[in-house]
């Protein structure tokens, strides 16, 4: 049950994000970016992960070209590889039609990483997130390697839920910002 009550809810979220006009979408990504810029854990980061808009994600790439070092995800059978990348480094497309850094681009460490923004379809007030369904973010922040460093999830304030439906495989973030 709790798997068709996930499908729906991202159906529906996906198909709310989906239909928000071009403005609108600039406006909320905008007021995004202007909270997140304010939270301790984003001004104290010198590399930070995140993400390529896709699907109307919020889109912060104005923060991309700031002083700090970033990362970005490349989709690798199911594990994502991450890569510094800064304005002007090659792109490409990956198998899922995310646009993600060339493969050639120097690989991040998980312990030069201080913050990870973490894309989502929906979050909710305790930290959990609703993500693709395919796992992802779940194995990588379950992972030694990466469980310790802080996470932020970032969704438009309608996605911002009271409850989602947890699975024991799904991961808590620390922070959500939203518009």
């Amino acid at each position: 049950m709790q798997e068709k009550e996930k499908q729906k809810l991202r159906k529906n979220l996906l198909e709310k994000r989906r239909s928000l006009e071009g403005k609108e979408w600039r406006e909320k990504s905008d007021r995004l970016m202007d909270n997140l810029e304010k939270l301790p854990l984003f001004v104290e980061a010198k590399t930070i992960l995140a993400y390529f808009s896709f699907r109307q994600e919020p889109d912060l790439s104005a923060l991309f070209t700031d002083k700090r070092k970033w990362g970005f995800p490349r989709c690798v059978g199911k594990t994502l590889s991450w890569h510094f990348w800064q304005v002007g480094d090659r792109v490409e497309i990956g198998a899922y039609g995310i646009t993600e850094p060339h493969q050639d681009l120097l690989k991040v460490k998980p312990e030069e990483v201080d913050l990870i923004l973490v894309p989502a379809v929906a979050c909710d007030y305790e930290g959990y997130r609703l993500g693709y369904g395919g796992g992802f973010y779940d194995r990588m922040l379950s992972a030694a390697e990466w469980k310790n460093i802080p996470t932020i999830g970032i969704v438009f304030d309608f996605a911002y839920l009271p409850q989602l439906p947890v699975e024991s495989w799904d991961k808590k973030l620390d922070l959500v910002c939203t518009d």
